[in-house]
């Protein structure tokens, strides 16, 4: 789980991805005449718990972690990884734990019924740990998805994210949610500040997702002064923001509509 992943590149994976994409949808319902945003980070790497978590705190807000418990305790590239207390603290603050799988499998490569069993032993052991609620929503790996994993999973999570650039509004697939990264350095950093400005002028649900917070980051992850500015301007614009289970529960209600 620790070796550096590369995604299948080329027509092969463009066309396995579209037809991840266009399989077993769940549209979303919502129409957003508000904004809302979240911050996710995934595996996750102790530095985005000890860094990422207080710059969000001081604001009032909280973060999904999708959490793979395969990585607890260990080090990868990402750096080192969860800890028991780490994942306990977190969600005694208010922070949404969530589903990763456990062993951090590539589902468009993985038996849809393994897939499954593996999401479902790691449920089991954060629900060790105390955590009542994770399967709220979950995140693929490497957000590779297909037809047979989405199928496998839709009944099990609240929605289900993947990593493909974007705001969801209505009509938007709940079993591969968009998201905008918070890596990429300066480039990357660009493209989330026009992301928050997006989705002020246009409302939507924006969802962050990220991995390591270090000042010598991986490069899946952001500096410190990255994730500082991205908060920044959210602050800014003065953006709701909320975990992906908390949104999921308030548009399951009923439509997100703005503030009198």
């Amino acid at each position: 789980m620790s070796n550096i992943y590369q995604p299948a590149g080329g027509l092969f994976g463009k066309v396995r991805r579209l037809a991840a994409r266009a399989g077993v949808r769940r549209s979303l319902q919502t129409d957003f005449s508000a904004p809302v945003v979240s911050f996710t980070f995934d595996d996750f790497p102790r530095s985005a718990a000890l860094n990422g978590a207080p710059m969000l705190e001081r604001r009032g807000w909280n973060a999904t972690w999708y959490t793979a418990m395969g990585f607890l305790g260990t080090t990868t590239h990402l750096g080192e990884m969860m800890e028991r207390a780490d994942i306990e603290a977190l969600s005694a603050r208010g922070h949404e734990i969530a589903c990763h799988t456990y062993a951090h499998l590539d589902a468009s490569h993985c038996d849809p019924v393994v897939f499954a069993d593996d999401c479902e032993r790691n449920c089991a052991e954060l629900m060790d740990l105390g955590i009542l609620r994770p399967r709220t929503s979950f995140a693929f790996p490497y957000g590779e998805a297909s037809p047979g994993t989405k199928s496998a999973l839709q009944g099990r999570y609240g929605a289900m994210r993947g990593v493909r650039h974007g705001i969801n509004r209505k009509g938007d697939d709940l079993n591969l949610l968009k998201a905008v990264a918070l890596d990429g350095g300066k480039a990357g950093l660009e493209k989330a500040l026009r992301a928050v400005h997006e989705v002020d002028q246009a409302p939507g649900w924006l969802i962050f997702y990220g991995h390591d917070v270090r000042e010598n980051p991986s490069e899946w992850g952001c500096t410190p002064d990255f994730l500082a500015t991205v908060c920044e301007a959210v602050a800014a614009l003065d953006l709701p923001v909320l975990t992906v289970g908390d949104t999921l529960a308030m548009i399951s209600d009923k439509p997100l509509r703005a503030s009198a």
